[in-house]
């Protein structure tokens, strides 16, 4: 640009001062001749350099991800080929299913074993539980049963009293001979029949407080081994409800591992070092891996010098020509400027920080994004090229960089190999 900048200016110096003579060819009009080139092309790429900064780095970064099988097993299919595209979800290869299979309709045979359990578990404490009021009414009609033997014992001995009365009296009416001897000995009889009737009854009495004596924890024995029967059987429910989970737990676990035998692409890409083939075996192990997927999306990276940065902001206009794509020139806007590089930090550790470094200042990167509709051909992974910015000043001058950039872009067409 500069060079074709030169040659319009020599022509308009040849055409007046020597094809039309309007001024004079001295040696004064000579030296302003020589300086005023120098001095404006000087200005000119220094306001360029200002407000359309250019660079000659700039890195085109996609996605990489390794393929690494989550199973182990010898590959049985592998139907994605070397550097060719795939869409996501489509299959890139198989491993052997059968073992994985198998673990799957094992599990399952065992979570139905353990399901029948858990039922009749359950099945079980409704039983237990049934009895508890049987064994609650039981006790309440032992209560029942104590009060009415306190009370026949009370109304008993209430009864004895008045018939031994009636025994003194009729000893004492025969003693005088007033009284009838068949009397008295009739109430001796009856004071003796209520005598072992009393003692009947206490004995029927401590027997019932015996029994509702026997408690545990407050609870008549039998309401309490009731109880401890039902805990028990809700234990066990817990028991076989706990193993049930864990079957199923594994069982999700297996299915997970039967869908891993086929490996699927993680999205839309290029498969790159496919020398994979069936028979290969893979272990299933991290960082072991057996293809590499390059992502479609990218990301396009300029870097420059940290003093052409200060005019430059998100959204300002940029171009990006590649040598991959000789001439052809993209559109772009910048998207951001990433205001960090590895000289700014400093990691945690026993020694002092350095304050001297050997390497010069960093690069800053801007991230561009390319607009719509724009080819995306040459945007390969590692592609470099250069790019220039357009800031908002001095906006004519903007078209001299766009004038530089696109001779530079043709530029890449030269290769310069002797063979």
């Amino acid at each position: 640009m500069e060079a074709l900048l030169l040659g319009i200016y020599s022509f308009f110096v040849w055409l007046i001062f020597i094809k039309l003579k309007w001024l004079p060819w001295t040696t004064p009009w000579k030296v302003a001749v020589c300086i005023i080139p120098v001095v404006a092309l000087t200005a000119m790429i220094l306001l360029l350099n200002i407000f359309a900064p250019t660079t000659s780095d700039v890195r085109v970064v996609k996605y990489v991800v390794p393929i690494v099988s989550q199973v182990k097993g010898r590959v049985i299919e592998v139907p994605v080929e070397n550097n060719r595209p795939v869409k996501k979800g489509d299959v890139l290869f198989r491993v052997d299913p059968t073992p994985y299979e198998n673990d799957v309709r094992s599990l399952e045979a065992q979570l139905v074993a353990d399901e029948a359990r858990v039922r009749a578990e359950q099945a079980k404490v409704g039983e237990v539980q049934t009895r508890l009021p049987d064994a609650e009414a039981g006790e309440r009609e032992l209560g029942e049963q104590l009060n009415q033997a306190t009370s026949q014992v009370a109304a008993l001995q209430a009864s004895l009293e008045l018939a031994r009365r009636r025994v003194a009296q009729n000893t004492e009416l025969s003693t005088a001979g007033a009284g009838n001897r068949f009397d008295l000995e009739q109430a001796q009889t009856t004071v003796n029949e209520l005598t072992s009737q009393i003692a009947a009854a206490r004995a029927a009495e401590q027997q019932i407080r015996e029994k509702l004596s026997g408690r545990i924890n407050g609870d008549l024995a039998t309401v309490a081994g009731a109880k401890a029967q039902a805990s028990t059987a809700q234990a066990q429910v817990l028991v076989a409800q706990a193993q049930a989970d864990t079957t199923r737990a594994q069982l999700g676990n297996a299915r997970w591992n039967l869908e891993q035998t086929t490996v699927l692409a993680p999205g839309n890409g290029t498969m790159v070092n496919v020398m994979l083939r069936p028979g290969f075996m893979v272990t299933g192990v991290a960082f072991n891996e057996v293809m590499t997927f390059v992502d479609d999306e990218y990301q396009v990276f300029a870097l420059y010098a940290q003093n052409e940065l200060h005019q430059v902001a998100p959204g300002n206009e940029a171009e990006i020509f590649l040598t991959t794509h000789p001439g052809a020139i993209v559109k772009a806007h910048v998207d951001s400027i990433i205001w960090a590089q590895g000289q700014g930090q400093v990691d945690a550790s026993g020694d002092l920080p350095r304050t001297t470094f050997t390497a010069p200042p960093g690069r800053f990167p801007v991230k561009l994004v390319v607009a719509e509709g724009e080819d995306t051909l040459a945007l390969a992974a590692g592609a470099r090229g250069s790019a220039a910015i357009y800031t908002e000043r001095l906006t004519l001058i903007h078209l001299v960089r766009k004038v530089i950039l696109r001779i530079s872009s043709y530029v890449g067409y030269i290769i310069p190999k002797l063979h």
